[in-house]
């Protein structure tokens, strides 16, 4: 397994020019509008190892989500670069209804495995479990039960034993409630009409996202991160990225992202990214004692594990990040299961694992610009 190599640049050089200038220093309050450099992949393909040119690019759904965070924020100024200034596109995996299931029937799904794993090292709830086997419908199951005369827990429990069983044998959640007299009364048609609803509800939703973020002017017409000087990166207070497959294809080998990297970094400046994104450390230079810039820095990143159960990953990653990051010196730290919400943030780092983790990874970076 091969990975990209980071980029070196004169940090020295660097460090002299910001070192020059009348910089904020690290802990400083701020009496002005905190400034975030939106930084999204403009990589529209990635070549996998069995597949040439597979359509990629940014995630919708962590996109949108960190993107409208930061811009409702008071007092904060979102800039929206792409590294050459070509408007990015979104990943059309990332654009499949499994993946925008509402949020109060993911936390349902999620009170509901709960029930039935007390060891958090047991938990293995996978792509497979959360979009083939109808377990996030469990919420709208639930609400008919309730409608036909069970109590609220009542309904929860024969939603949960359901989903155990589905979950340990590879069943559907319908077919296990129908054959294994878990109803609760409940026909066939009543059950096929709450997963029906949830696939509704997604593709609702997701279609909802794809509009808001073509209304986004920034996303349509960007600025360039290789047009940026030295000067004007030191203005910024904040990077960070969103994820999607893109970032593995056009951040790390990046130049002008070393650069930025390097200028935030003597400035202690918040550096930020999400799910596949933290690609970009990988373009950051070695320090003075010939060390990677974040040698020794706990974070985070999409996982090998969860790289190996999505449809992309399966058609063969050229290389892993997480991976990769460890290789390159970080002190990798995910989540005791895949699929959680998990940010780790270590001095000015900031990273968060995978797409549930986009609300907190989002939050944090405002908490430490004090703008939350």
């Amino acid at each position: 397994m091969s990975y990209p190599a980071a980029i070196f640049c004169d940090v020295a050089q660097v460090t002299a020019r910001i070192r020059s200038m009348n910089v904020i220093r690290p802990f400083e309050r701020r009496s002005y509008m905190p400034r975030i450099a939106y930084l999204v992949s403009s990589a529209r393909e990635i070549d996998l190892l069995t597949s040439s040119n597979h359509p990629t690019g940014y995630w919708a759904e962590e996109a949108l989500k960190s993107y409208e965070r930061f811009a409702s924020a008071a007092g904060v100024e979102v800039v929206v670069f792409t590294p050459d200034g070509l408007a990015p596109t979104p990943d059309p995996y990332g654009l499949e209804p499994i993946f925008h299931y509402p949020d109060e029937d993911r936390d349902f799904f999620a009170s509901v495995y709960r029930t039935f794993h007390h060891d958090p090292d047991d938990i293995r709830i996978t792509l497979h479990h959360s979009t083939e086997l109808e377990l996030v419908a469990g919420r709208r199951i639930a609400q008919k039960l309730v409608a036909a005369g069970h109590s609220p827990s009542e309904a929860h429990h024969l939603v949960s034993a359901a989903a155990k069983t589905a979950w340990v044998h590879d069943r559907t959640l319908t077919d296990v409630m129908l054959n294994d007299g878990l109803h609760g009364g409940l026909s066939e048609a009543a059950l096929r009409e709450a997963v029906e609803e949830l696939d509704a509800a997604a593709r609702t939703l997701a279609d909802d996202r794809r509009g808001r973020l073509a209304s986004i002017a920034d996303f349509q017409a960007p600025r360039s991160l290789a047009e940026l000087s030295n000067d004007e990166m030191a203005t910024f207070d904040a990077i960070f990225a969103p994820g999607g497959h893109g970032p593995m294809v056009d951040l790390p080998h990046n130049a002008d992202v070393g650069r930025f990297l390097a200028i935030l970094q003597d400035r202690g400046a918040v550096i930020s990214a999400l799910c596949h994104a933290p690609a970009l450390l990988l373009a950051a230079p070695d320090r003075y004692d010939g060390q990677w810039l974040f040698e020794g820095y706990r974070l985070t990143s999409y996982t090998n594990e969860e790289e190996d159960q999505n449809k992309i990953g399966r058609l063969g990653m050229p290389w892993l990040l997480a991976s990769a990051l460890q290789n390159a010196g970080a002190i990798f730290d995910d989540a005791p299961y895949p699929w959680a919400s998990h940010v780790v943030v270590d001095r000015n780092l900031i990273t968060g694992q995978n797409p549930y983790s986009t609300d907190a990874t989002a939050d944090a970076v405002l908490k430490a610009l004090d703008a939350l």
